[in-house]
């Protein structure tokens, strides 16, 4: 979470009937019933052989503000939403419940419990269009920013796909990024609200305004210093790298590649800085790449990847197919019983559940192990899943949200996965997800 966050209400970030089950279920008197709600996704994205939850220290700092004020009972009152008895419930609505969860960064698998919370009914079902909204989107970008990085190895790779994506979507997908291992972001208000790191220095216009490619670079490095990155495929490549140097010296920082034949324009360039003096320039390819683009230039000599459209549009699997389902609830007599759905293709296993990953010797992932009812045993090297964040209605668990701790968590996370899960290639989940 961060504290430049702006803090609008987030309380009618919600679908209609969420409003209206609360309605009924306080007319039924069924509205205080114990309730578990999980979110899972019962299957990856077509392909994929895993997922990167993200969005989840959004969502905690969107809970806070999950507030029934004046103008927002007064716009459901002249709407007809909902009765007075429940907007008199939605005026004093705070969360009071349990959230639990895993933690940010950490991969998932088909029926991993990615969140769980625990609460009466009326008080955990209104959340739930807001929990898919934003980990359904986050956790997209965050599985395709993965495979991105994973394809770069140690080559850094740049977000830059404001321009293609709504502007609050584009700050949430800098954010999931980055904890994908994205290096930096060239949107400024996701480096003001969660200090993203931000780079950028200057696009076509920029050269297109001046006469020539020489001014624009001269005008360029005078202001930005002779480690900037110069764009060189305005005009005629090997004629702009030849002026790049002649203007910079040696010592500039990089020169960027937006078009053509990215590799075999890269080898050439890389050629001509080298017989230029220009040894340590860096190139930077950008224009529509993807995960699979990013694997097929690993041959040549690119120092750094620029990815825009196809990372804030997840890279073919624009939603994370995560759903909010009740599965466990409190009977006439108190005790807890487990509740599931049974229609076709959208089952789902009831019960409050546990999960770890179960581990070889070596420290590689083997198993989703979920333990219904109760945590499944550790053999020995196995590692707990879910983290608190709300115990109470209290925070707790901010320090599992932190974004440079969901980096490292992502990290840690991919290199306890098997090799396969690392395959571009079409597949099945890295490893199987079972119920104990």
């Amino acid at each position: 979470m961060s504290p430049s966050s702006p803090a609008p209400c987030a309380a009618l970030l919600t679908d209609h009937y969420e409003l209206t089950m609360v309605q009924a279920a306080l007319r039924s008197g069924a509205a205080s019933r114990q309730c578990v709600f999980e979110t899972f996704a019962r299957r990856l994205p077509d392909g994929r052989r895993y997922g990167v939850v993200a969005g989840t220290g959004r969502l905690l700092d969107a809970i806070e503000r999950f507030r029934f004020g004046d103008d927002e009972i007064a716009a459901l009152r002249e709407r007809r939403v909902v009765d007075d008895e429940t907007l008199d419930f939605l005026a004093g609505y705070r969360f009071e419940g349990d959230i639990r969860g895993y933690a940010e960064g950490e991969a998932y698998f088909p029926g991993s419990p990615v969140l769980v919370v625990e609460s009466d009914f009326a008080h955990g079902v209104v959340l739930e269009t807001l929990v898919l909204s934003i980990l359904n989107h986050d956790s997209a970008i965050a599985s395709a920013a993965s495979r991105m990085t994973g394809a770069a190895g140690t080559r850094p790779c740049i977000e830059m796909g404001s321009r293609r994506t709504h502007e609050e979507a584009a700050v949430a997908a800098a954010r999931a990024a980055y904890i994908a291992g994205f290096a930096t972001t060239s949107n400024l208000e996701a480096g003001r609200r969660w200090d993203v790191p931000t780079a950028g220095t200057a696009a076509h216009a920029f050269t297109l305004l001046h006469d020539d490619e020489r001014e624009a670079f001269a005008a360029q490095v005078e202001a930005l210093g002779v480690g900037t990155t110069l764009l060189v495929d305005t005009y005629d490549v090997q004629r702009a790298v030849e002026i790049a140097v002649e203007v910079a010296g040696p010592e500039l920082g990089a020169v960027r590649l937006d078009s053509g034949d990215l590799l075999v324009q890269a080898r050439e360039v890389r050629e001509q800085l080298d017989s230029l003096g220009a040894t340590k320039t860096r190139i930077v390819v950008t224009s529509d790449l993807d995960e699979f683009a990013i694997a097929g230039l690993a041959a040549g000599p690119v120092d750094a990847y620029g990815v825009g459209t196809q990372l804030v549009t997840g890279s073919g699997a624009p939603t994370a197919g995560m759903v909010y389902k009740l599965v466990a609830r409190t009977d006439d007599s108190g005790e807890l019983v487990g509740v599931a759905k049974a229609s076709k293709d959208k089952t789902s296993v009831g019960g409050r559940k546990f999960a770890l990953r179960r581990r070889n010797e070596r420290g590689t992932a083997e198993a989703e192990v979920i333990g219904i009812g109760e945590p499944p045993v550790d053999d020995g090297d196995d590692r707990t899943l879910l983290v608190d964040y709300v115990l109470g209605g209290e925070l707790v668990g901010a320090a599992h949200a932190t974004l440079e701790g969901a980096r490292d968590r992502h990290e840690a996370s991919m290199a306890e996965l098997p090799r396969s899960a690392h395959q571009l290639s079409r597949g099945e989940p890295a490893i199987p997800t079972t119920y104990v």
